[in-house]
């Protein structure tokens, strides 16, 4: 009998696969995909839900805005500026030396080319995120007609630059598109 045994073991070994091997493979496999599907809930659970995904972006039409005017939207519960720049209001922030400013950027470094009369900014004071006044008709622009805020008192020009005020950096231009000739989505 023990010939038997050691015959069947020669045999099972020159197959290749051994009857524990095979039972080693299937637990290990098991045990994979068992970790697997704990894993994945665990996982995906820390993905964004849908409304905040929603929240990621928002579009905004700028056919209604006319020359001079700007409204206010709302990105990610903070507002949004959008100011459509008259001619004059461009001429004076190109005839600023950037050299002088304290966070140096032209007008076409904060606008998109074939859209510079377009400004989009966030409207947050980037010295302790009070909102600026300036976006809104018969509102306090400050000494360089663009934006002031009322806190602290920064002033900034028509191209949403600081100009005067503790604030240490301009208005945030967010990432933005053009998905048409009167719409831009933000985010």
């Amino acid at each position: 009998m023990a010939t038997d045994t050691a015959a069947s073991n020669e045999l099972s070994t020159a197959d290749g696969v051994r009857r524990r091997d095979w039972i080693h493979i299937a637990a290990l496999s098991t045990a994979g995909v068992g970790g697997a599907s704990l894993l994945f809930p665990l996982v995906s659970q820390m993905a964004p839900s849908a409304d905040v995904k929603a929240a990621s972006t928002t579009e905004v039409d700028v056919s209604a805005i006319a020359e001079g005017q700007a409204i206010k939207a709302v990105f990610r519960k903070q507002p949004l500026f959008v100011r459509r720049l008259t001619a004059k209001e461009i001429e004076e922030a190109n005839k600023v030396d950037v050299g002088s400013l304290r966070d140096p950027q032209t007008l076409a470094e904060r606008t998109k080319a074939g859209h510079e009369d377009l400004l989009i900014t966030m409207g947050v004071c980037t010295h302790l995120g009070c909102v600026p006044l300036g976006a809104a008709e018969g509102e306090n622009r400050g000494e360089f007609g663009g934006y002031f805020c009322p806190c602290h008192g920064s002033h900034y020009d028509t191209a949403a630059r600081i100009r005067k005020g503790p604030a240490p950096k301009n208005l945030v231009v967010p990432d933005y598109e053009f998905t048409s000739d009167t719409v831009i989505r933000v985010g």
